[in-house]
C-alpha cells in the first residue's frame, strides 16, 4: 500500500512542469527583452498572446516623437517653415511686427533648454531637455532669431503656470524690457481652442483688431486645413500688463492667481510634423490580420489625430466616419445613422457626459477608433469600457496619470524613454524604444510562448499514464511491480526535461498572427482536448508500449502474461525461494528481483523511445512537420540525443542498478 501511494503521487504529479513552465517564460522574456520589450511580470508574457484590443497613445508611439515646426498662421496666412536640416529650403517673411510678436512668445513661454556645449552642432541636431513639442519650438527660435539664452536674460520670468491635461494651456510672465510698452507680459500657449476662447482681440500686421465671426472664421479654416495635414497645432496669446495694476516689483502668484487669464490678444498658430514611424502602418496591419483591435488615444485635436490615424492605418483606406458620409452625402451630420460608419472619432469633451451604454455601443459597432482630446483620467474610462466587451486590453502610457490605467488593463505597457518612473512600476512591460511595432512583436511573441508551453505541457503530461498505469495494475491485478519511483523520477527530471524546455525554442507557425485572439475564458493552457490527446490517445499508447515491452521480457523468463495475475503477493514474499514460473522453473527472491529490476529498465526505454516519437508529435500544432522543418529547431535535437544518451547512462552504467 505504501509503495503504491508513492508510486501514484510521483506518477501523477509532474515534477518537472514547474521549471520547464518558468524556464520557457524565461527564455521568452530574455527573446523578448531583444526586441526592446522588458517584461517585468513573466505571467504578463502569455497574456500578451490574448491580447484582443490595443489602446496605444499617438506622440512617441505611433509616431517618432521628432517634432519639427512645419507650418505659422499669422496675419490671416499660413506660411511655410523651413525644416530642412542645412536650413536650405524656402523661408518665410520674418518683416511682420505679428512674427516679432509671435518668436518672442515662442521663445519665452518655453520651458525647453539646449544641453550644454552644443554650440559647433547645427541646431537641429542638438539635444534637448524638455518635452518634443517645446524643444521643436525651441530650435525654430534658435534658427530663426538668434541665442535663446541671450534672449531669455533680457526678458526674466516672474511667473508660471506649467502646462498640466486638463487645462491644456501654458501661462508665463516676463519683465518686458521693450520701450514704450508696459513692464510685465503675460504669454500663454496651447491647445488652440482654448487659447482662442481666452481671448478677444486679434493682432493683424501689428495692430489689435476685435476678434469677430469673420476672423473666428479664418482661425477655424487655419487649424483644420494644418490639422488635416497631419500635424499638431498650438496656439499663442499675449497680453500687456497695464504699469497701474501691476507695477515693476508686483508680486504674482502662480497657485492663488492673481493676474488676468482672459481678454487676452490671440498672435497665432505654429503646427508641429511628427512623422508617424516607418514600421508603425505593417504593424496596424498585422494587428489587423491578428484579429486584435487599434484604438488611438491622443490629446490632439480630432482632425489631427484623424490625419495621423489614416496615415498610420487604423482609419484604413475607404472607410468613413460620420462626418465624411455626411460631407459625402452634403447633408446634417444627425441624419446620419452612426452604424454606417465603420470609423469614429470621439471627442474627449464628448466623452466627459457620455454614459457607459453610449460608450460601449461605440466600442461594439465601429471597428476602427479614435479617442482625441482625452485626459489621462479618460484612459481609465476606455479600457474599463473595452474590458466590458470582454476584450483582452493593453494600454500603452507615459505619465504619471496613465498609472491607473496601465494597472486597470490586462497589460500595462510604459515607454522606457519618454514614460515616468511611476508609469513604468505600474506598467507590466516597458517599451525601450517607445515603438508600436515592438507591441505587436510582443504580442506574437506572446502568441507563441503560448503555443510552445501548450506543447511542452502535452509532452511532459502525456508520460503520467504509463507512469500511474504499473502501479494502477499492480495493485489491481496483482503483477509484479513493472515500473519503480526511481525509474519515474528518472523520465521527470531526467529524460524529459532537456526535450521539454526545447519546444521553447520552436519557431512560431506561420498563422500565428493570422488567427483571431483566443478566447482566455475557454482557450487555456491545459484543456478538455490537451487532456484528452495527453492521457486518453498518446498516453495509453505509451502505456502499451510499456507494458508490451514488460510482459515480453517475463515471458522469455519463463512468466506468462495470464499466470501474473495475483502473483505480487508472493512475489515480494523474501522468504518464498521455490516460485515456480509458466515451465516449472523454481526462482528465488534475489533472482525474482533481478528480473523485476529489468523489466524497469525495459520500461523505462519504451517510455523514451515514445516519448521521442511524442516530442516530433508536439513539435506543430498546427501545420504539418513538414512545413515546419523538422531540423530547424537545434535545441530540439539535440534534447533527443540527449534524451537517449541519458537513458542509455542510466541503463548501462555500472553501480546504476543498486543506486
Amino acid at each position: 500500500a505504501v509503495i503504491f501511494l508513492i508510486g501514484i503521487i510521483v506518477a501523477n504529479v509532474p515534477e518537472g512542469l514547474l521549471a520547464t513552465v518558468t524556464v520557457c517564460l524565461t527564455l521568452t522574456a530574455k527573446r523578448m527583452a531583444k526586441k526592446n520589450c522588458l517584461v517585468k511580470n513573466l505571467e504578463a508574457v502569455e497574456t500578451l498572446g490574448s491580447t484582443s484590443t490595443i489602446c496605444s497613445d499617438k506622440t512617441g508611439t505611433l509616431t517618432q516623437n521628432r517634432m519639427t515646426v512645419a507650418h505659422m498662421w499669422f496675419d490671416s496666412m499660413i506660411h511655410q517653415v523651413d525644416t530642412t536640416e542645412d536650413q536650405s529650403g524656402k523661408t518665410f517673411d520674418r518683416s511682420s511686427v505679428t512674427w516679432t510678436n509671435l518668436s518672442r512668445i515662442i521663445g519665452l513661454c518655453n520651458r525647453a533648454v539646449f544641453l550644454a556645449e552644443q554650440s559647433n552642432l547645427p541646431v537641429l541636431k542638438r539635444a534637448v531637455a524638455g518635452d518634443a513639442s517645446e524643444s521643436a519650438l525651441l530650435k525654430c527660435f534658435e534658427i530663426c532669431c538668434g541665442c535663446i539664452n541671450e534672449f531669455r536674460d533680457k526678458y526674466p520670468k516672474t511667473a508660471e503656470i506649467p502646462f498640466n491635461s486638463s487645462n491644456k494651456y501654458q501661462i508665463s510672465v516676463h519683465k518686458n524690457p521693450t520701450a514704450g510698452e508696459p513692464k510685465h507680459l503675460l504669454m500663454m500657449k496651447g491647445a488652440p481652442e482654448r487659447i482662442l476662447d481666452r481671448c478677444s482681440t486679434i493682432l493683424l500686421h501689428g495692430k489689435e483688431l476685435p476678434l469677430d465671426e469673420e476672423l473666428k472664421g479664418a482661425f477655424q479654416k487655419a487649424y483644420e486645413d494644418l490639422g488635416g495635414l497631419g500635424e499638431r497645432v498650438l496656439g499663442f496669446c499675449q497680453l500687456h500688463l497695464p504699469d497701474d495694476q501691476f507695477p515693476e516689483d508686483f508680486a504674482f502668484d502662480s497657485e492663488d492667481v492673481n493676474f488676468p487669464t482672459e481678454n487676452l490678444c490671440f498672435v497665432g498658430l505654429v503646427s508641429l510634423i511628427d512623422p508617424p514611424r516607418a514600421a508603425v502602418p505593417d504593424a496596424v496591419a498585422t494587428c489587423r490580420s491578428a484579429g486584435i483591435k487599434v484604438i488611438m488615444v491622443t490629446g490632439d485635436h480630432p482632425i489631427t489625430a484623424k490625419a495621423i490615424a489614416k496615415g498610420v492605418g487604423i482609419i484604413s483606406e475607404g472607410n468613413e466616419t460620420v462626418e465624411d458620409i455626411a460631407a459625402r452625402l452634403k447633408c446634417p451630420v444627425s441624419k446620419i445613422n452612426p452604424r454606417d460608419a465603420k470609423a469614429i472619432v470621439v471627442h474627449g469633451g464628448e466623452l466627459k457626459t457620455m454614459s457607459e451604454s453610449h460608450l460601449d455601443d461605440i466600442l461594439k459597432y465601429h471597428t476602427e477608433i479614435v479617442f482625441a482630446r482625452t485626459s489621462p483620467q479618460q484612459k481609465l474610462i476606455i479600457v474599463e469600457g473595452c474590458q466590458r466587451q470582454g476584450s483582452i486590453v493593453a494600454v500603452t502610457g507615459d505619465g504619471v496619470n496613465d498609472s491607473p490605467a496601465l494597472k486597470k488593463a490586462d497589460i500595462g505597457v510604459a515607454m522606457g524613454i519618454a514614460g515616468s518612473d511611476v508609469c513604468k512600476q505600474a506598467a507590466d512591460m516597458i517599451l525601450m524604444d517607445d515603438n508600436f511595432a515592438s507591441i505587436v512583436t510582443g504580442v506574437e511573441e506572446g502568441r507563441l510562448i503560448f503555443d510552445n508551453l501548450k506543447k511542452s505541457i502535452a509532452y511532459t503530461l502525456t508520460s503520467k499514464i504509463p507512469e500511474m498505469s504499473p502501479f494502477l495494475l499492480f495493485i489491481i491485478a496483482g503483477i509484479p511491480l513493472p515500473l519503480g519511483t526511481v525509474t519515474i523520477l528518472c523520465i521527470d527530471l531526467g529524460t524529459d526535461m532537456v526535450p521539454a524546455i526545447s519546444l521553447a525554442y520552436e519557431t512560431a507557425e506561420s498563422d500565428i498572427m493570422k488567427r483571431q485572439p483566443r478566447n482566455a475564458q475557454t482557450d487555456k493552457l491545459v484543456n478538455d482536448r490537451l487532456i484528452s490527446m495527453a492521457y486518453g490517445q498518446i498516453g495509453m499508447m505509451q502505456a502499451v508500449a510499456g507494458f508490451f515491452t514488460y510482459f515480453v521480457i517475463l515471458a522469455e523468463n519463463g512468466f506468462m502474461p495470464l499466470d501474473l495475475i495475483g502473483l505480487r503477493i508472493d512475489w515480494e514474499d523474501k522468504a518464498m525461494n521455490d516460485m515456480e514460473d509458466s515451465y516449472g522453473q523454481q526462482w528465488t527472491y534475489e533472482r525474482r528481483k533481478i528480473i523485476e529490476y529489468t523489466c524497469h529498465t525495459a520500461f523505462f526505454a519504451s517510455i523514451v523511445v515514445v516519448q521521442v516519437a511524442d516530442l516530433i508529435i508536439c513539435k506543430t500544432r498546427r501545420l504539418s512537420i513538414v512545413d515546419q522543418g523538422i531540423f530547424k529547431n537545434k535545441v530540439l535535437i539535440f534534447g533527443i540525443f540527449e534524451e537517449i544518451a541519458l537513458a542509455a547512462f542510466l541503463s548501462y552504467c555500472p553501480g546504476m542498478d543498486i543506486a
